[in-house]
């Protein structure tokens, strides 16, 4: 990061922030030599990538690139024909296990469609090779039996014959005749053959050939005669061993060289790809969102949270410049967050420029320029003998040669360091220039000549950073359209300054300055009213909205009830016109039958009679009921739960009326006025009142985290168990794919009890013990479901 105008800008420490969210050393690198983009579609295309791997991290987590190494030179020697080393060949293996692992994740959201899918879709998984190094080489200093057949011969027989070889010198070693003189009743190598400890006494008394002696020269170790043949065959032996496990490392190697193309492409897109979720899990820690860029100065930025300020101290602000003016000039007290602000909209502009994503709430409005100029700070040198306005000047004589149409400027303290007057002066007529020249421009300035020069100018508009009066603490707001007071005298007198030295120094003041400062305060004292009222009044607003939604919620309950009650009366209505209807055509029936008699007696008339009197009753919907000669316990009063007697429906009583003798009921959701007698008071518990459907939200203080693994390490069996559990929970609630076990190589214990515990578990789809890289057997790596 060579530019002086980003670093002034801090955003170098933004890149280490990234460079620190990579894991894979190139793509450190290219972090933290990003540029920003200066072309709209680039920017675009640039923040869309991150925007989408933010979105597939948020619903899937992140995906893991392990510990992948560089080896695009060790495949160019492959594909050049060189042999390479068991290392080289591992690390190999890891990459093309990482870019199967990457390609698989994809593979879980491929419904959804980004821009990160040309690079997945690049990527060359190679299983075969990959399952072919990893099993034909155990560890850097061990190829396994399996590599091939002949491997696996040669070795076998080597076993048979260092067997006999250990049986002959085992004769040897525990035959009295030798005892004596022997060092130790053992056998050992020397230079890959089989020796026994001779005293160096009695050397000659074991004839054979002498390899070796100890440090002290008491022992000397000898290869017996009767075993040289033997070990001559081993050594024949290893030989070939030697030359099949160089056979196969080149037939391997050849291979890779076969895919060398393809595997290089692939780790290219790794690189990619592991700086794109990089920005996204930046994103997230910094609760970035993705602004809205343009090519026309447009800045809009909502709720602004300079990144490099600790979350729980900065406050958000809302920032604009470009829309309805070009320049903003700010002012201000000391420490009120004017350069703040003008870091945080170079450093906003140049984030967006590089696709990252910024710390502001949705819908924030950014620009690409083709350059960001910024004079922040002081660059007073001594060296160069350059005094702070000296190196001002300096710094701006730069911007004016650098600056076009399509520049964004900041400067801090314009004009400052001087004659006051004069400072003034030079400040409005830079101001000018660079206006003219068609710039962005936001500077800050304690100058009252660039506060009015401001209000008397279009396109040029004031902003202050709020300042509390009452508590003398500045809010860190920024107010367009406002120009700040220094309030040195306010502050000046909080601290300790005797009242007459603030009165005289009040006295001084030029008329025309403290008329100025006077309207600036009625400014800032209509400002707070309107503002309190805008407040009161967005208030009420909600307020508004809410009792809206209540009774819109109201009248669609009641409606649904009304409905369903309707629908309830239809059917009952349709089953007592059904009855009647048969029982009509009873009645015509029995009334046929009558009228073939001859002598129509009193019972038949009775009969008939007695059947209309039922047809009338069950036809009335109302069914009626014999008055009991019900006395009420008590008086009636609000609240009562009653049965309306004649038509057998609870309700709960909301009037009473003793005048007219009756009380206005509600049963559901109909309300009727009901005479006294027709009432029959009930228990308290026996009507239910209507319940009022609520939501509630339960608040939690449990943060959860979740890790990629769990070190288990020094456990008893029972805790590890628990521990994986617990690892386990956590990374299915945070959407995690896999899960490394740490339990060690030791004595087996730990890694037993926890597959067996993996193998039935419900949330656990498969396991395996690790690879050359992830911790061989020390790890057990689990896929969740």
């Amino acid at each position: 990061m060579e530019n002086k105008f980003y670093k002034c800008l801090e955003l170098d420490k933004i890149l280490l922030l990234l460079a620190d969210e990579t894991s894979i050393e190139r793509s450190r690198e290219a972090a933290l030599a990003l540029e920003p983009s200066s072309g709209l579609f680039e920017a675009n295309e640039l923040l869309a990538e991150t925007n989408d791997a933010h979105m597939l991290v948020g619903r899937f987590g992140t995906p893991s690139f392990g510990t992948v190494r560089d080896m695009t030179n060790a495949i160019r020697r492959a594909q050049a024909g060189a042999v390479l080393n068991t290392l080289e060949l591992l690390r190999i293996a890891e990459l093309l296990r990482v870019i199967r692992s990457l390609e698989e994740w994809r593979k879980k959201s491929a419904s959804i469609e980004t821009k990160l899918d040309m690079r997945f879709n690049m990527l060359a998984p190679n299983k075969y090779l990959e399952t072919k190094i990893t099993t034909s080489i155990l560890s850097e200093d061990e190829i396994a039996d399996t590599a091939s057949h002949n491997l696996q011969d040669i070795r076998r027989k080597i076993s048979i014959a260092s067997s006999k070889v250990r049986e002959r010198l085992d004769k040897i070693i525990h035959s009295a005749s030798y005892q004596k003189f022997l060092q130790d009743s053992i056998v050992t190598i020397r230079g890959g053959r089989f020796v026994i400890p001779v005293k160096a006494e009695f050397r000659s008394s074991v004839p054979g050939l002498v390899h070796d002696t100890s440090a002290s020269g008491a022992t000397v170790f000898i290869e017996p005669m009767g075993v040289v043949e033997a070990n001559n065959d081993i050594r024949i032996l290893r030989s070939k061993e030697q030359a099949e496990i160089e056979r196969i490392l080149a037939n391997l190697s050849a291979e890779i060289g076969a895919y060398a193309d393809s595997m290089c492409k692939s780790y290219d897109i790794l690189v990619q790809l592991n700086l794109i979720f990089a920005k996204a899990n930046l994103a997230y820690k910094m609760k970035a969102t993705a602004p809205i860029l343009n090519a026309d100065g447009r800045i809009k930025i909502k709720k602004a949270r300079h990144p490099l300020i600790d979350p729980e101290k900065v406050v958000a602000t809302d920032i604009e410049l470009g829309t309805s003016f070009d320049t903003l000039v700010i002012t201000g007290p000391n420490t009120g967050g004017k350069t703040v602000t003008l870091k945080t909209i170079g450093l906003f502009s140049l984030m967006a420029m590089c696709g990252l994503m910024i710390p502001a709430s949705d819908n924030s409005e950014l620009s690409v320029f083709d350059d960001v100029l910024a004079d922040i700070g002081d660059e007073q040198s001594i060296e160069q003998s350059l005094s702070t306005f000296s190196a001002h000047m300096t710094m701006i004589i730069q911007i004016l040669k650098r600056a076009n149409d399509r520049s964004l400027v900041l400067i801090d303290e314009l004009g400052s360091g001087t004659d006051p007057a004069e400072g003034a002066a030079l400040a409005t007529a830079i101001l000018e220039r660079l206006r003219s020249m068609g710039v962005r421009l936001a500077a800050t300035t304690h100058y009252d000549e660039i506060k009015r020069f401001a209000l008397e100018t279009n396109g040029v508009e004031n902003g202050c950073c709020e300042f509390d009066i009452k508590t003398l603490r500045p809010t860190y707001r920024l107010l367009i359209g406002m120009p700040g007071r220094s309030n040195a005298f306010a502050i000046s007198k909080s601290l300790g300054i005797d009242d007459e030295i603030i009165a005289r120094a009040e006295e001084l003041v030029s008329q025309e300055n403290t008329r100025f400062e006077e309207v600036v305060k009625k400014l800032e004292d209509s400002r707070s009213v309107l503002e309190e009222k805008l407040i009161e009044a967005e208030n009420t607003k909600r307020e508004s909205e809410q009792i809206l939604k209540e009774a819109n919620e109201k009248a669609e309950r009641i409606e649904k009830d009304a409905k369903n009650e309707l629908d309830l009366a239809k059917a009952q209505a349709g089953n007592i016109v059904q009855k009647a209807r048969a029982q009509v055509y009873a009645l015509l029936d029995e009334l046929e039958a009558v009228k073939k008699k001859q002598n129509v007696t009193a019972e038949d008339k009775a009969k008939l009679k007695a059947g209309i009197r039922n047809m009338e009753n069950d036809a009335d919907p109302i069914e009626r009921r014999k008055n009991d000669e019900y006395v009420l316990p008590r008086k009636l009063k609000k609240g009562d739960n009653v049965l309306i007697f004649d038509i057998d429906k609870k309700g709960i009583i909301l009037d009473i009326d003793e005048t007219a003798q009756n009380a206005l009921v509600q049963a559901g959701i109909v309300k009727m006025r009901v005479e006294f007698s027709n009432l029959r008071l009930l228990k308290e518990d026996t009507v239910k009142k209507p319940i009022r459907k609520s939501t509630r939200t339960v608040k939690t203080d449990v943060s959860r985290t979740a890790s990629t693994e769990v070190d288990v390490r020094g456990q008893t069996a029972m805790e590890a168990v628990m521990s994986v559990d617990n690892a386990i929970d956590s990374a299915i609630l945070m959407n995690l794919n896999t899960l490394t076990i740490i339990h060690g190589k030791g004595t087996g214990v730990l890694r037993k009890e926890i597959q067996a515990h993996l193998k039935k578990h419900p949330s656990i789809r498969s396991y395996r013990l690790g690879t050359y890289g992830e911790g061989d057997a020390g790890v057990t790596i689990a896929e969740l479901k």
